[in-house]
């Protein structure tokens, strides 16, 4: 841990450090908007979703990450189901460093033919990054001059696009970059350290196959990610029922050279509840994995509605 702690303040000491990597959330899936803002509003409600990951158990100081994101048509406006907008804000740490970041975003979605949308958005997003140097201990001999000695922080704008072309209720396809100015952000009072992050493009897609069996469905997704020197890509498959009774989920998703995730969901009273466990495939045990866990709730926004018999859903507005 000392030797890791040494290396990380030499690099804090070359006064510039690369941010560490966008989270890779097991249930990407559900959380479209975070990484392609194209698809705020989308849902055609009000969406709001929540996360918790806690990666490798068992380890000390492995990353945790909270995001807490809502998107909704822009109901106001004509031709709603058209706009879409969105805010979140999440707190990821790992170690020593902590990356939170509050964002505000649009989408444009424009109709071709009856079930055909294509969509373009764009993020904008104020990004913190800290240090908690308070916490550094290299032991005797170190020279403390080169540590900070308290929590240092600082703060960068930061701008995501994102472009989306979806078949209702059948596929979808996106790409995607985030961190588009690459920012870089000061640390501390005196501005010393700078941690810059870089961009990261994304590409996703996903397909829903349908059963002669009117409430089974299989839903499969996958997503590239890459920042041109490294990449990640993960692949899932869910089996979904969805019937009078309630609607649940189980599936798989599979990231090649890095992790095995079991999943599971369900819908209890409009609220959808999602776990995943997942399984590293590089030598780390079985019990060191990854728990996720997030929670969804869909509410229908129609202020246009009139007389209690009168339905109507935003998105034809």
């Amino acid at each position: 841990m000392k030797r890791l702690l040494l290396i990380l303040v030499i690099l804090l000491t070359a006064e510039c450090v690369v941010a560490q990597d966008d989270v890779a959330f097991t249930n990407f899936w559900s959380f479209q908007s975070f990484y392609n803002p194209a698809a705020a509003g989308r849902s055609g409600q009000l969406d709001v979703k929540g996360a918790y990951r806690m990666e490798m158990a068992g380890f000390e100081d492995a990353g945790q990450t909270m995001l807490i994101q809502g998107d909704l048509p822009i109901f106001f406006v004509p031709k709603a189901e058209r706009h879409g907008m969105g805010a979140g804000f999440m707190d990821d740490k790992i170690g020593l460093f902590s990356t939170k970041r509050l964002w505000l975003q649009y989408a444009y979605h424009h109709p071709f033919g009856k079930k055909n949308i294509l969509s373009a958005g764009i993020k904008l997003a104020m990004q913190s990054n800290g240090f908690d140097g308070s916490k550094v201990d290299l032991g005797e001999g170190s020279n403390d001059e080169l540590v900070p000695s308290s929590d240092v922080t600082g703060t960068g704008f930061d701008l995501d696009f994102g472009l989306r072309f979806e078949r209702k209720n059948l596929w979808y396809a996106g790409v995607s970059v985030m961190h588009l100015l690459s920012p870089k952000v000061n640390l501390g009072e005196d501005k010393q350290y700078q941690v810059t992050t870089s961009p990261t493009i994304y590409a996703s897609g996903g397909y829903a196959f349908k059963f002669k069996v009117p409430e089974f469905s299989l839903k499969t997704d996958a997503m590239l990610r890459t920042n041109l020197q490294s990449w990640r890509a993960d692949i899932s498959g869910r089996l979904c029922y969805d019937g009078e009774k309630g609607k649940m989920y189980a599936g798989l998703n599979y990231s090649p050279m890095v992790s095995v995730a079991l999943l599971l969901g369900i819908t209890y009273h409009g609220v959808n509840v999602g776990y995943s466990y997942e399984m590293y495939t590089g030598g780390i045990a079985v019990q060191n994995g990854t728990h996720e866990v997030h929670i969804s709730y869909l509410m229908e926004l129609n202020l246009t509605k009139r007389g209690k018999n009168r339905h109507q859903s935003v998105r034809w507005l």
